[in-house]
């Protein structure tokens, strides 16, 4: 795991790939959990029996489901020990190429985008693909932006 514990070592690693998590297997159990917490209980994620007639031949996770997870996968990649507040601060750009079906797995491979400096401290980018095991398409690819405030 890649560990940042200062505002130049983010800098000097602009464009570089921070490495990938662990494949992680996406359940049922898990897609029902998050259309609970979510209220999206869309045939196509949650009834099992219907969608083995729909297009994908089974259910698939949310497009959402899978962009929360790049945080808890992230975490396995590399971590920001930088002193102050670390704030989500948004996401440029999302997009979902590849439906996740469920009992398939994932994976995130992270990079560093821009690193730019702020009055209070630093904002960085990061590009996440959240690839899909034996798949040609990822799930997900989002570009995340977080605040790195001096402490």
């Amino acid at each position: 795991m890649r560990t940042f514990s200062t505002f130049d070592e983010l800098s000097a690693a602009a464009g570089e790939e921070l490495g990938t998590s662990d494949w992680v297997e996406i359940d049922q159990a898990r897609v029902d959990t998050f259309a609970d917490a979510t209220g999206d209980h869309q045939w196509i994620h949650v009834d099992v029996e219907r969608s083995a007639e729909g297009p994908f031949g089974g259910t698939i996770a949310h497009g959402y489901l899978t962009l929360s997870l790049i945080p808890w996968l992230g975490s396995s990649v590399f971590a920001l020990e930088t002193p102050g507040a670390k704030l989500n601060y948004g996401v440029n750009k999302v997009r979902f190429p590849n439906p996740l079906r469920v009992g398939k797995r994932v994976r995130l491979t992270v990079t560093m985008g821009e690193v730019t400096d702020l009055p209070a401290g630093k904002q960085i980018t990061l590009r996440h693909v959240v690839e899909i095991e034996d798949e040609p398409k990822p799930a997900c690819v989002a570009e995340t932006v977080v605040l790195l405030l001096e402490g």
